[in-house]
């Protein structure tokens, strides 16, 4: 409760500002908290089918609202009405041009979805900018507020609570402009929430006859797992809606319904005007998609075989699934995590939508401005049409401070399209660029260095990696397995960051035993430990840090480890001291800015192989990181600290006996000395 009353603004309170959908949603978002932080944070697996709504409904803030609705659907009308004065409405339109389009669609059959509706916050905006297309056709606001419901607006969820508040939120416009809104037979909306097809009784499926029966039964099919699948079920075929519709009707139910018949027909019914909507084309869709990758059994079957170029999260199935569910022409508008724009996982998403759709506009938040996700956010609109132009691209990255502060730099760069944190560039550009990042803010000088240079993957290779499928019995730390060495080595892990040299402090049981415990179980990758290489941290809180990596150590998946081809050490160091500059950290913040740095990130580096005298200034930093990793006590080889080799002659003696005698009487502890102390 004092969240409730401390973190709403005020303003989202007030229904005169549009305050009645904000609070709804906040609302709910606390309802869900509790919930949400169970199945993400605490499970730690799957996400289960019941627990995929508190897992996935996060409220979307109302300025990214108004920039995804503004960008599509008001751009949209704005092609087709180029002297609509509705653009001083759109307060979050962003600079570009408007390509005039030649329609004579009528205003009552444009169509627009949220198909993931949550509490229907974009719904309702989206009635508001409806309303003021209305006014500029001449309806009057009552008649405007009826047809938008039942003829402009449709919306789907898997969440039976969050479908009955954005129902309720979509009643209330309809009644703030027409009285008789609230009267069933007066009004119907095109809203629904999924509903699962496994309770249809046996007896009703005898029922079904006729040419349709097939066709029929395999909707329900499709939909026993509704609530858990949503908007991603495909449909493999077209069918005759109207047709399936009169043969469930015609089914006979009697009073006593003693086989649940009338359930049945009503389930199908609805089942039927889903699949409906599902199956239409829109001009324009607009979703917060869910954020899901940890799929139960049955999600990650269904999506591995229906989207399997997609399939890294629930959000890239909606990206791809949403622009095509568009007509050409349409627009699809989007907040979704935006490592879709970078990570290797993405990369046949990217691959897809910069070679078929156009990136009309793009805004890249600052990486922790959105606290109620766990993940670094993006927003997005895409057309359905080959790219023919420059997109419009606003770079926040740099701004903290929360949404507020996001929405502020917004409307600034709306106000003066010259700042510099705006950008006008052809998604052509990113397809020069291993992966196709969508790294809009790269100069063409950059884009020449990936086609005048080598990439470091033809000079170099992954060693793989050890996994030993169970770490607590055959990892420790060096100091752990002192005097009962024989059969361990050092095994680069990842750890803090350094440059150059070091973190050699966990050890491996190389025995016959364990290797043969680690082939058995698919952990032996690879067979390149033997050669010296560079290593990084896998995942790290700022820049990768790179090191050397002796010859003859395993590394595990949490320090990816490449070594040269040739095997030539002054091919090392000449790629170790291009990776740990500052024109590659450049480089890698552009194609991956994640926390994430995989081997594919540094293979696809442009590398200029013919540098000259590196080798000995690298050596010297190996050098110069080697002595500082030897001065402290989590080296192997640590002599003495420092600090220690400044004690006053007068004092040397005391310390000699007291420490240096001490330790040699001990069991297994290293004798530390000073230097020059014999």
């Amino acid at each position: 409760m004092q969240h409730l009353i401390n973190d709403i603004d005020e303003a989202d309170f007030d229904v005169t500002r549009g305050g009645q959908v904000e609070i709804i949603g906040w609302l709910y978002q606390y309802y869900n908290t509790e919930p949400h932080d169970y199945a993400v944070n605490i499970t730690g697996g799957a996400v289960t089918k019941n627990e995929i709504p508190a897992a996935t409904q996060l409220f979307t803030t109302d300025w990214v609202v108004r920039y995804m609705v503004d960008n599509s659907l008001g751009k949209y009308w704005l092609e087709r009405h180029p002297n609509s004065d509705l653009k001083s409405n759109l307060d979050y339109l962003l600079p570009g041009e408007i390509q005039i389009v030649d329609s004579s669609e009528n205003l009552e059959d444009m169509r627009f979805i949220d198909n993931a509706m949550g509490s229907g916050h974009i719904l309702v905006y989206a009635f508001d900018v409806f309303m003021k297309m209305y006014a500029e056709q001449g309806y009057s606001s009552r008649d405007a507020a009826l047809s938008i419901v039942q003829n402009n607006l449709y919306g789907l969820e898997i969440d039976k609570r969050a479908y009955q508040l954005a129902y309720f939120a979509l009643m209330m416009k309809a009644r703030q402009y027409n009285r008789r809104a609230l009267q069933p037979e007066k009004v119907k909306l095109n809203v629904h929430v999924f509903e699962d097809t496994d309770t249809v009784s046996p007896e009703f499926l005898d029922a079904l006859s006729g040419e349709y029966a097939d066709d029929i039964k395999q909707i329900i099919e499709l939909f026993n797992n509704a609530r858990e699948l949503g908007s991603i079920i495909k449909f493999d075929k077209t069918f005759n809606w109207t047709k399936l519709r009169e043969n469930v009707e015609d089914i006979h139910t009697d009073a006593l319904d003693i086989f649940g018949m009338n359930q049945s027909k009503k389930i199908v019914l609805e089942v039927l005007t889903i699949a409906e909507i599902m199956s239409t084309k829109y001009d324009v869709a607009v979703t917060n998609p869910p954020y899901l990758n940890k799929f139960d059994p049955d999600m990650k079957k269904y999506v591995k075989k229906n989207y399997a170029d997609y399939s890294g999260d629930l959000f890239s199935v909606f990206i791809f699934n949403n622009i095509n569910l568009v007509k050409i022409g349409g627009y699809a508008g989007y907040m979704t995590p935006f490592v879709w724009m970078f990570i290797k996982t993405y990369e046949k998403l990217r691959n897809y939508l910069v070679a078929n759709k156009e990136i009309s506009s793009l805004i890249q938040m600052e990486y922790s401005a959105f606290e109620e996700a766990t993940v670094p956010i993006n927003t997005f609109v895409l057309k359905n049409v080959p790219n023919d132009g420059n997109g419009t691209y606003i770079k926040l990255s740099a701004f903290k401070g929360g949404m507020n502060v996001q929405r502020d730099k917004v409307l600034e760069a709306i106000a003066n399209p010259d700042i510099d944190y705006l950008y006008r560039t052809n998604q052509a550009n990113f397809k020069k660029i291993p992966g196709s990042p969508i790294a809009y803010w790269v100069s063409n000088q950059f884009l020449v260095s990936f086609k005048n240079f080598d990439f470091v993957s033809k000079h170099f290779e992954s060693t793989g990696r050890l996994k030993t499928h169970n770490n607590a019995k055959y990892i420790r730390y060096w100091w752990e397995i002192l005097g009962n060495n024989q059969h361990w080595l050092f095994l680069h892990n990842g750890g803090e960051y350094r440059k150059y040299f070091g973190n050699e402090i966990y050890v491996v049981n190389y025995s016959k035993s364990a290797i043969d415990f680690y082939s058995i179980h698919g952990g032996m990758v690879g067979s390149n430990s033997a050669y010296s290489g560079i290593t990084w941290n896998l995942i790290t809180s700022a820049n990768p840090g790179f090191r050397l990596k002796e010859e003859k150590l395993p590394n595990s998946s949490g320090a990816p480890t490449i070594i040269p081809i040739s095997h030539d050490k002054n091919d090392l160091f000449s790629l170790l001291g291009f990776l740990n500059s500052k024109v590659c950290i450049k480089i890698l913040n552009v194609v991956n800015p994640t926390l994430n740095t995989n081997i594919s990130n540094i293979m696809n580096l442009p590398y200029p192989y013919k540098m000259t005298k590196t080798s000995d200034i690298v050596r010297h930093c190996i050098f110069s990181s080697k002595s500082d990793w030897d001065s402290f006590e989590l080296s192997k080889s640590f002599y003495a600290h420092p600090l220690l080799s400044h004690i006053a002659d007068d004092n040397l003696s005391i310390w000699y006996y007291s420490v240096v005698l001490t330790n040699r009487g001990a069991k297994n502890v290293p004798i530390f000395r000073l230097w020059g102390v014999k």
